[in-house]
């Protein structure tokens, strides 16, 4: 294969990753954020206890992240048809990336808010806050830097997942390596997605640690 045929396959292959990562992840978190907020507020020993609920919600995050992604993508097959139309191609793997990344996303908000000061909950809590107000004025920002963090991690997880996407007819950096490039013995093409991916993924991180620094109000 000549450079401008592997230069133009991975191209596409970066355009097809990033449309499945980006919308994947941008749901995740609008289910996994306000997941993690109520795994923290509703523990024993939270701003609003609900021991009950907490334990549910824990048992469910846990069983949805333990199911590895490739298994996942298979079961959710009807259910993948029916959201997004299509059970196969690009398009039809960011339902599968979603359901697989928000359990992640809502432990990585919950780590991060665990870290949040007690005494700045507490001195909230003194003041008469309400529930709403401790979570928008107090957990969150408190705790913004380290979601950040968390975020970029989250992102590059994702971006591991899409590797898979040949499973079920999707494209992206992951498939050209190993359909084009290992299984056709094209090893160029192989190492020329792989290296995009690790960069496209060092991007991220890159970017991550910027905002997470420039948000840190401890180290300033």
């Amino acid at each position: 294969m000549t450079a401008e045929k592997v230069w133009a396959l991975v191209q596409q292959g970066f355009v097809d990753t990033l449309y499945m990562t980006i919308p994947a992840t941008i749901l995740a978190y609008l289910v996994g954020l306000p997941l993690g907020v109520l795994l923290v507020i509703t523990r024993k020993g939270g701003i609003r206890p609900m021991p009950t609920f907490n334990k549910v919600l824990d048992v469910v995050i846990n069983f949805l992240r333990s199911v590895p992604f490739i298994i996942l993508l298979v079961m959710l097959f009807p259910v993948t048809r029916v959201v997004m139309g299509t059970s196969v191609g690009t398009r039809s793997i960011i339902f599968p990336l979603f359901v697989s990344a928000f359990p992640f996303v809502a432990r990585m908000v919950e780590s991060s808010l665990n870290e949040v000061d007690a005494g700045l909950i507490e001195a909230a809590q003194s003041m008469g806050s309400t529930t709403m107000q401790i979570i928008r004025k107090v957990l969150l920002p408190e705790a913004l830097p380290s979601l950040i963090s968390g975020a970029a991690i989250c992102v590059t997880t994702i971006l591991a997942y899409t590797a898979m996407a040949g499973a079920a007819g999707g494209d992206g950096l992951g498939k050209i390596a190993i359909t084009y490039g290992l299984n056709r013995r094209e090893y160029g093409v192989m190492y020329a997605a792989s290296i995009a991916l690790v960069v496209l993924v060092q991007v991220f991180q890159l970017i991550g640690n910027v905002l997470t620094k420039a948000l840190d109000h401890r180290h300033r």
